[in-house]
């Protein structure tokens, strides 16, 4: 069941992606839970030539494969986690996916990171 639910969350990224060119070849997409509850998506979309596109997804018309995600993996009443990194080859189909349970700063941009997040969350499935 977790495969399909995991199928389930990429395909709502990446068919609710904004911001990234039609050829991208990986995505890395953070999944914000703010209040204990899905807040929102941000991340990158990487292409073949090797730029960067900062990416998002709408979250609400994510919700219902994020929340299927979380119910195969969380009880009803546990806390969520923090964030999760979603990782994504779209041609070797190759994906991660990484928990972060208690640092919600752990994959946020700020100014001080703006110009290395990307190349920090570009996924490598080496």
């Amino acid at each position: 069941m977790t495969d399909d639910v995991t199928t389930g969350l990429i395909r709502a990224l990446v068919e609710n992606l904004s911001g990234a060119d039609k050829e991208w070849q990986a995505l890395s997409m953070v999944l914000d839970f703010a209040g204990g509850k899905f807040s929102g998506t941000h991340g990158y979309a990487y292409s073949d030539d090797g730029s960067i596109a900062a990416v998002a997804s709408h979250p609400y018309y994510a919700k219902a494969a994020v929340n299927a995600y979380l119910d195969s993996y969380y009880k009803p009443g546990d806390p969520l986690p923090a964030a999760i990194l979603v990782q994504f080859d779209r041609t070797s189909r190759q994906y991660e996916v990484t928990f972060e349970d208690t640092d919600a700063t752990r994959w946020q941009v700020t100014p001080a990171n703006i110009d290395s997040m990307g190349e920090q969350l570009r996924p490598s499935f080496e």
